[in-house]
């Protein structure tokens, strides 16, 4: 199992990327269409929020999940008991957001959204026959001016010596929804479990976006798209005073698409938020 960096811009890239979620659950491209410099601004901008007392003025509601979650009520994922070392901000753009940075978060919502859009266009046209007859809707269909994608803002502290055993900033889990649209975040850790059970490193250059496939596309497609156990591990040495800030964008389709026989995509959200207790 190899990761590699595909250029957006190469003639036989959407092949390739497809190829590439096939065998890993992930997907890194170079050279897409999303503005870094605008990645790069909107870090900066939500590394001074989250360093400032003013997140607390925008505490999550626990009705609409918009808002700020703090690390005393940060997720533990799936199978662990030990909850992950990170504070995060939940966006919808019908949600609360502090005005000063609105702007640029909802400027990157609505460039990452296209971008997924054209992206799950290239699933379906490389996925066989048989696994496209198995979606209800076209694959961008799903996802269409759903008010269900949310876009975090993770925070990833710097660590202090003081953490919870076996606390690491993100502990191994799959994503729930559809695909996971990631840039590259400001400082690495992000690991992908192959296939025999070791970690690799998810390449981490500024400037490349990552794709993986959550557990939603993995029903619809019957396991031919695999849901890959990731998570972001503890930084060492000198890097343990920095902070890490991610920026994934959850595609989720509108609650009453069909994924299964199963599952709607309402019904598959419900079941998951319970099993993390955040229901």
């Amino acid at each position: 199992m190899k990761l590699e960096t595909i250029d957006y811009r190469a003639a036989d890239s959407a092949k390739r990327f497809v190829e590439s979620l096939r065998e890993t659950g992930f997907g890194v491209l170079s050279n897409h269409p999303i503005d870094k410099e605008l990645v790069e601004r909107i870090y900066t901008e939500w590394q001074a929020f989250f360093n400032s007392e003013a997140k607390n003025e925008f505490m999550f509601n626990r009705e609409t999940h918009d808002g700020f979650f703090p690390a005393s009520i940060s997720e533990t994922a799936k199978g662990h008991t030990v909850k992950d070392i990170k504070e995060y901000y939940h966006v919808y753009p019908w949600g609360r957001i502090p005005d000063s940075l609105r702007a640029n978060i909802l400027a990157y919502y609505e460039k990452a959204n296209t971008l997924a859009s054209e992206l799950l266009e290239w699933i379906e046209t490389y996925s066989p026959d048989e696994i496209k007859a198995k979606f209800s809707i076209p694959l961008p269909e799903m996802i269409a001016n759903s008010h269900k994608t949310l876009l975090r803002i993770l925070h990833y502290p710097p660590m202090t010596g003081d953490e919870e055993m076996g606390a690491i900033r993100a502990a191994a889990h799959e994503d729930i929804n559809l695909i996971t649209v990631l840039p590259t975040a400001n400082e690495p850790g992000l690991q992908v479990k192959a296939k025999d059970g070791s970690w690799l490193d998810v390449p981490s250059d500024f400037g490349n976006i990552i794709i993986n496939i959550g557990d939603m596309l993995q029903e619809a497609s019957d396991g031919y798209f695999p849901s890959t156990s990731h998570r972001v591990i503890n930084p060492e040495g000198t890097d343990k005073t920095k902070s890490r800030i991610s920026l994934p964008l959850f595609l989720h389709p509108h609650p009453s698409v069909v994924l299964s026989e199963r599952y709607t995509a309402d019904s598959y959200l419900m079941e998951r938020l319970r099993e993390l207790g955040v229901l």
